[in-house]
């Protein structure tokens, strides 16, 4: 059954099940899926417009409207937030207001239902069950601690004490894209309440890989459930369980070749323009998640305890050089737990001083196996060459060659790297503060951080010959062997004060004025892709003492002693990266005007940034590693609109700018040149991001087939981007248009959905690896359907 065919049937399964379910909807108590839900905020005093953050929320009804399914998807909907789409649910690089992270800790923090997602190879999955979202720009790490320096994103799930009965829901796209999702919600009493349910996705693929008979190498099957339980055991005690599982597996990556990025790379003209690599590739993850939240009610305060657990176990297969040649793979598998607590107090509303404190602590246990595997060609090419191109090439001079007898080297990698943090903090905010209206808010946290790293990495005996000619002399050995291993630990503590200062007028509920400073860090850590690199060096060292201890090179060994010098091993230098400090100075307003007809939230910063998390290239081209830069600055602005013009007609407008640069960064070139990139714009952050929408609302009369048809178009824009320091490689600005019709009836609807309406061509990620360059399209014009029903 082709693809036109399924979205036929599922037309007239959708068509039946919608008639079917429209007449119980009447004997349902449920909730209006339009309402905006207030949720727990342990850690909040107040409602997020009132608070002096600028701050964006997404309720059910949007992320519906606006096609958001997952993490990813909220790129450009939010201002100044940017989320590329690419690679695998492992790369999930999230960047606001020009603070970000491609590779190890993110700069922006995720929180679902309160539980902190530590590892970012967490951020990426399915959104079946989410109630609202809610983004906080800027640092939050006096409440939120690590890696909220960017800012913050906030996921909700439905609650079954407010949401009952049965969701179901049927879609299917175009390139073979289908999914299912059930929720059975039931309050049982009126102190317990519970929902589960499942989903499961398949997406076809949309790119297909020309070196291995045009397959769709980028499709993927999803599928996972949730456990959600409220119980209610005194009027001011409520314990709330959530579980959920998911396991995803994904195909390959597809990285387009091209050309050169260096003027000494190899060119392949036959592969530009394509996808085209000939080793398997794909990710496969495993994610289960828990959380108690354990809420008391006391007469002046309310005492919340947070526990968190999260085991996640993944593997990635990729072929490192993206082309059908055989240089080289890699093969990383993670296995991580993380237990988290947090003990929160906070004042009731409504007081004129009120006050947050609480403690918080994680440990996690994160072990990687990261081996690299050298093909023959991998071996000659990045091996062999760099040793020979240091001997001599002249005519006159003596003829030197080093050839290695392995077809394969393998290069191992074990690494443990637990990690723990603690920290406590205190904000308080007295109101009124001289004139009615005006508040102050001050906190401090003290933030504590341990990280561990162990290794164990070795290469497989190199067997290797030398062969020296000059004249009527030759010598030769062709039985010489090198090896090499890297064995040991290393450990690393820092100690973070992040205090926050905020002045805000309120003259009205709703609207307000607030100047805000605050500090923010990102916490450092280890390259352990560095250790490939590493152990090549030491084995090069080996190999020079192979040749000076072999019985027929001993005459010349002062000679090899000077063509090959020792390369110094430095693993501390080599694979540690320091914290990244901020401090964000931001004023900014939330407007209600007009009858709450129009509401405006506006924002301007600035973000000073010392050492500055930079992903490089490592020595030899052939991977990413994060170093320090010196320091960076961000500008820029945002604002957000939403407009109920009529009762039919709503608008809403959202508008971000950053120019975020170097301050001080020196580095060396290619050619091991000084380079001063200071003034140049920050990879991976588009200058400008924008969102343009509209609802159009049609109500139909009583008895009608359907009650009201729901129009929705969006427009989603970012740029320009630009992917390396150097800034010589860019997407311009670019932008896609969404549209959604859902047709109605009761708590039944059909939608009929279209992304990238308008089939826009761009670069969604640009990359080099090996001295070539990469490029991950966006994805072209889709269009599908949807059911969804309540029982």
């Amino acid at each position: 059954m082709n693809c036109k065919q399924i979205l036929l049937s599922l037309t007239g399964a959708m068509l039946y099940a919608l008639s079917a379910t429209a007449e119980e909807a009447d004997t349902l108590k449920t909730m209006n899926v339009d309402e905006v839900v207030v949720v727990a905020a342990p850690k909040e005093n107040r409602a997020l417009r009132e608070l002096p953050i600028a701050s964006t929320r997404l309720t059910q009804q949007d992320m519906r409207a606006k096609q958001v399914a997952g993490i990813k998807d909220l790129t450009s909907l939010v201002p100044n937030l940017f989320i590329p789409d690419y690679g695998s649910r492992l790369t999930t690089a999230v960047y606001i207001r020009g603070i970000g992270s491609r590779i190890n800790t993110p700069a922006v923090g995720l929180y679902v239902d309160n539980i902190p997602y530590i590892d970012k190879s967490a951020f990426d999955f399915s959104y079946a069950d989410i109630e609202q979202i809610e983004v906080l720009r800027g640092p939050q790490s006096m409440l939120y601690g690590r890696n909220t320096m960017g800012g913050l994103i906030k996921v909700h799930t439905k609650s079954p004490f407010t949401y009952q009965g049965t969701d179901v829901r049927l879609g299917a796209a175009t390139y073979g894209d289908y999914d299912v999702s059930l929720t059975h919600y039931h309050r049982i009493t009126s102190r317990f309440a519970f929902s589960a349910g499942g989903s499961f996705e398949h997406k076809g693929g949309f790119f297909k890989n020309s070196a291995q008979n045009n397959e769709r190498i980028d499709r993927s099957n999803a599928g996972g459930g949730r456990l959600h339980g409220i119980f209610l055991p005194t009027d001011n005690l409520k314990l709330d369980l959530n579980l959920s599982y998911e396991y995803s597996d994904q195909g390959g990556y597809p990285y387009y070749y091209i050309g050169a990025a260096r003027e000494d790379a190899t060119v392949y003209p036959d592969l530009l323009g394509r996808i085209a690599y000939n080793d398997e590739s794909g990710y496969r993850r495993g994610l289960l998640n828990a959380g108690l939240n354990l809420e008391y009610q006391a007469q002046a305060f309310t005492l919340s305890c947070i526990t968190g657990y999260q085991n996640l176990n993944d593997r990635m297969d990729m072929d490192q050089d993206f082309s059908p040649r055989d240089i080289f793979t890699l093969v990383q598998k993670q296995r991580s737990n993380t237990v988290s607590e947090e003990i929160v107090l906070k004042s009731k509303p409504g007081k004129r001083w009120q006050w947050t404190t609480g403690a918080f602590g994680f440990y996690q246990w994160l072990s990687t196996d990261g081996p690299v595997l050298f093909k023959r060609e991998g071996i000659e090419q990045l091996i062999e060459d760099n040793v020979n191109n240091m001997f001599p090439s002249s005519p006159m001079a003596p003829q030197m060659h080093l050839g290695i007898n392995n077809e394969q080297l393998y290069i191992g990698g074990d690494f443990s790297t637990p990690l723990m943090s603690a920290a406590v903090y205190h904000q308080s905010t007295l109101n009124d503060l001289l004139v009615k209206g005006l508040s102050l808010t001050v906190g401090l946290r003290l933030d504590y951080e341990k990280m561990w790293l162990d290794y164990n990495s070795a290469c497989e005996p190199m067997n290797f010959g030398f062969s020296f000619k000059m004249g009527n002399m030759e010598l030769k050995d062709d039985a010489m062997q090198a090896l090499s291993a890297l064995t040991g630990s290393m450990k690393r503590d820092y100690l973070q004060l992040l205090p926050k200062f905020s002045l805000q007028y309120e003259w009205k509920q709703g609207n307000n004025v607030y100047a805000t400073v605050s500090k923010g860090y990102r916490s450092g850590g280890y390259n352990i892709q560095m250790f490939s690199d590493l152990v090549q060096s030491q084995l090069r060292n080996s190999m020079k003492q192979a040749l000076m201890a072999s019985p027929s090179f001993a005459s010349m060994a002062s000679m090899i002693d000077k063509m090959m010098p020792e390369v110094s091993i430095d693993v501390v230098g080599t694979t540690l990266y320091k914290p990244e400090y901020t401090w964000n100075y931001e004023l900014g307003t939330h407007l209600t005007l007009f009858d709450n007809r129009l509401t405006a939230d506006i924002a301007g910063f600035l973000m000073e940034t010392r050492n500055q998390q930079v992903s490089q290239f490592s020595e030899n081209g052939m991977g990413r590693v994060t170093v320090n830069a010196g320091r960076s600055r961000s500008i820029g602005a945002e604002a957000s609109l939403a407009a109920r013009v009529t009762d039919a007609l709503t608008l809403n407008a959202g508008y971000g700018y950053t120019c975020a640069t170097f301050r001080d960064y020196q580095t060396l070139d290619d050619n091991d040149q000084p380079v001063d990139y200071r003034g140049h714009f920050i990879p991976f952050i588009p200058r400008h991001t924008l969102n343009v929408g509209a609802q159009y609302l049609i109500s139909l009369r009583q008895g009608s087939l359907l009650d009201r048809i729901r129009l929705n178009a969006d427009y989603n824009a970012a740029g320009r981007i630009y992917w390396t320091e150097a800034n010589n490689v860019s997407q311009a600005f670019y932008g896609v248009l969404n549209g959604r019709v859902s047709l109605e009836k009761g708590q039944g609807a059909i939608g009929l959905w279209v992304r990238n309406a308008l089939d826009k061509d761009y670069a969604a990620f640009c990359f080099e690896s090996m001295g070539n360059r990469f490029m991950q399209k966006g994805k072209p014009v889709q269009v599908g359907i949807d059911l969804r029903c309540r029982f």
